[in-house]
């Protein structure tokens, strides 16, 4: 095969990865729902928190704020931004403080306005009555009769009105021009709950743009401004920043891997070459993820990008060692049995996370033992096809023989070695400041000034704390109803007592049926109600048979059916309740929300009087991350044992194990005592870091191993070495420089590791020249 017909099957080669890769990505289905990789929840608080990180409505809530302009011009456009955002599918619920009226409510259920008013009864008194139409006429004759007119035949005691109220926050903002502003004043404000669940990344950008877009048309040419907060917002935001730094990064490393591919081999294909099984892997893994999963995890693509770091080792051995006189097939046959212990040893290690009981780390099994075993095998048995007769031996470059010589002077440590391992042990165990990093808040990447105007605006808005939540469980929506009515006096009584600010509930909004029941014997009857209205209309000039839609709701009101949760579809009253009930088959939960937290004792002590539970979702989270870390740490321990198994069946011998597994190990330590030493937290994404770095010092420790004493092999082999080193360097270290601190983490832990696996399998995997067979036997 001619030159220019492996060029051409390399280019062939890489359209086709073009094709597939469009082809996959218009197929598979990205998911950003954190909960997948969190393990089963085991209490209530961390079910709770599970729930409220997809669906719940804490994850769907927008916080507006629009400033820059008069408190009229800015009262105008918070009504055409509600209007506008009203019409928008995506979005569920819009409050400014404008009261809804009748048009609001659907038809069906307007009667039950007088079983959902505590004092709609007393409305319905002959005197009541009679006051009421008073009050009518001196309306129609003030500015607000416009509004007013079209109600009086219908609720001459404008329950209606009672009713929008009660839609508004347990503790809403001051109004000014009919909607809520700051204490200033200079800020008119604006609560926007999502359909899309809090982990829908693409559902909470279509949202923002529908936002901007309204806020655009609304505010023309005026100077004012829109602020946006909140859990969509901070996605949002989170995933442009990443998006872009991802971009930057990824071209800066493509252009490091061209040019140091180019420095290295002195040849324009070789860039083209070591990029093939590098896209075959990934395209692989995700094609595997997508098959054996439903949606393909962010995180999962996120961490599929990592492994540019070990899946580029495997052509750039094969190219370090090319030399005239050489085929490729039997070079890269020579190679296939140190490569082959690598990968299933990295392979081994990740099959210990399918068993984790977490399903987001068996996605990143799946892909990474797909990605390694398709970049492996692309190596070994497809790379070799496309690439040239070697035109010189690296073993021959005077530079690297003049380096190699300097490290052949350097000691071989071994016993001596113990106690670096030991100091390193007591930095990372000693080392002030907590070990583990528990607190999710920590990782991140939203700017702390945005999480203090986000708490400042929730405090304006009277949005409940993010922290505590009061539950109530039971068999079914009305049991749970029922007991938050039980609970509601004593908290208003903590309320009056000052040790708490507010707090809201779903029995607020919606009576549980008892309650309701209730309400109906108390309403009038039909002849009854006739009577007391014949007497008021007599005192006053409205016409006889003006009320008899009035009377027709009450009646309906009288002996209609208990208004229950699905009975609220399409009503303002919706997206309260919903937001503050989680109903499954088995089980229902009525959240209330808290403000102004003062007591927290005072208030776990009364929630537990009346059968309900104060959760405090920081511990919540916390005990998650633990509970996620001893997964993580317990599939480790295995990974460890099983991957020093492998290499030990490889190489037959205790001595040349110990020789491969030595630099991984202390690399390890090293590290976690220079990021503990640093005041570094671990977290997570720090083991997952370290994992990367072991993959890589067991490869160079088995390339090390594998050159022997052969002074040609052990030059190809330090070539090779270097060039891998430099360029998961590049990868690792702009991920370390980034502002997303997931990035950062695993950026930091993989350069410290390279930098470490390089120096240490130098001093310690490399073969003296001279030593014979019987020594690596």
């Amino acid at each position: 095969m001619s030159a220019r017909q492996r060029t051409g099957l390399a280019l062939a080669w890489l359209l086709l990865l073009l094709v597939a890769g469009a082809w996959i990505s218009s197929r598979i289905g990205v998911s950003g729902d954190l909960r997948k990789f969190m393990p089963d929840a085991q209490t209530p608080a961390e079910k709770l928190l599970l729930d409220e990180l997809g669906e719940g409505p804490g994850s769907r809530l927008l916080l507006l704020a629009l400033s820059g302009d008069t408190p009229e011009v800015l009262a105008q456009q918070s009504q055409a931004l509600r209007q506008a955002l009203e019409a928008e599918p995506l979005v569920e619920l819009v409050a400014n403080g404008e009261q809804a009226g009748l048009e609001a409510i659907p038809e069906t259920l307007l009667p039950y306005r007088y079983l959902l008013s505590a004092d709609a009864a007393a409305s319905l008194q002959a005197d009541a009555l009679a006051q009421a139409l008073q009050e009518r006429v001196q309306d129609l004759g003030s500015p607000a009769g416009a509004l007013v007119e079209p109600l009086i035949g219908s609720d001459p005691t404008l329950e209606i009105v009672k009713l929008a109220e009660a839609l508004q926050p347990a503790r809403a903002p001051q109004r000014l021009h009919e909607v809520w502003f700051d204490r200033g004043g200079r800020q008119a404000l604006l609560l926007v709950q999502t359909r899309a669940a809090g982990f829908d990344p693409s559902g909470q950008q279509q949202v923002v743009d529908a936002i901007n877009r309204a806020f655009a048309e609304a505010a023309g040419a005026s100077s004012s401004r829109l602020e946006m907060t909140g859990p969509g917002a901070f996605s949002v935001k989170i995933g442009n920043r990443t998006a872009g730094e991802a971009s930057t990064i990824g071209m800066v490393d493509t252009l490091g891997l061209v040019l140091l591919l180019w420095l290295a081999y002195r040849s324009w294909k070789m860039p083209l070459l070591g990029f093939l099984p590098l896209a075959s892997a990934g395209l692989a893994g995700l094609g595997a993820v997508a098959l054996g999963f439903e949606g393909v995890h962010g995180i999962t693509i996120a961490f599929g990008f990592t492994l540019i770091g070990v899946v580029q080792d495997y052509p750039i051995h094969f190219f370090s060692h090319q030399r005239p006189g050489l085929s490729p097939w039997d070079n890269v046959r020579a190679l296939w049995p140190t490569l082959r212990t690598g990968v299933v040893a990295t392979c081994i290690a990740y099959l210990t996370f399918l068993f984790s009981g977490v399903a987001g780390l068996k996605q990143l099994a799946v892909f990474t033992i797909v990605a390694l075993a398709t970049a492996a095998l692309v190596t070994r048995f497809l790379l070799p096809a496309l690439v040239d007769p070697a035109p010189r031996d690296l073993a021959d470059s005077p530079a690297l023989a003049r380096l190699w010589q300097w490290v052949q002077r350097l000691p071989r440590p071994r016993w001596s070695l113990l106690p670096l391992a030991l100091v390193a042990v007591a930095v990372s165990a000693l080392a002030p400041g907590a070990f583990w990093q528990n607190d999710l808040g920590r990782l991140t990447p939203v700017d702390p000034d945005d999480l203090a105007r986000d708490a400042q605006l929730r405090d304006e808005l009277g949005a409940p704390d993010v922290r505590y939540v009061l539950t109530l469980r039971g068999p079914d929506a009305e049991s749970v109803l029922a007991a938050s009515e039980q609970l509601r006096p004593a908290l208003e009584q903590l309320v009056a007592d000052g040790r708490l600010r507010s707090f809201d509930m779903a029995a607020r909004y919606l009576p549980s049926a008892a309650t309701q029941g209730q309400r109906q014997q108390q309403l009038p009857a039909a002849d009854v109600l006739a009577a007391r209205m014949d007497v008021a209309v007599a005192a006053s000039p409205f016409r006889a048979d003006a009320f008899e839609p009035f009377l027709a709701d009450v009646e309906t009101a009288r002996s209609a059916p208990p208004l229950r949760l699905q009975d609220l579809r399409g009503s303002p009253l919706a997206g309260a309740v919903e937001g503050l009930m989680l109903v499954r088959p088995d089980q229902a939960t009525a959240l209330v929300t808290l403000s102004g937290l003062v007591d927290v004792a005072a208030v776990a002590a009364t929630a537990r009087e009346h059968g309900a539970e104060l959760l405090d979702m920081k511990d919540a989270s916390e005990s998650l991350v633990a509970s996620y870390r001893q997964r993580v740490l317990a599939a480790l321990g295995v990974a460890v044992l099983l991957l020093a198994g492998t290499v030990w069946l490889s190489l037959r011998s205790p001595a040349r194990m110990w020789r491969v597994l030595l630099p991984m190990l202390l690399t390890t330590a090293l590290v976690l005592a220079v990021l503990r030493g640093c005041g570094v937290e671990l977290n997570l994404f720090h083991l997952i870091g370290l994992i990367l770095a072991a993959g890589l010092g067991l490869d160079y420790g088995l390339f090390f191993e594998h050159a022997g004493d052969d002074r040609g092999d052990q030059l190809r082999t330090l070539h090779g070495v270097i060039v891998c080193s430099l360029m998961t360097l590049l990868v690792f270290s702009l991920l370390a420089w980034s502002s997303i601190p997931v990035l950062r983490a695993i950026g930091s832990t993989v350069a410290l590791g390279v930098l470490c696996n390089f120096i240490l399998a130098l001093l310690v995997s490399r073969h003296p020249v001279g030593e014979g067979v019987n020594d690596r036997a």
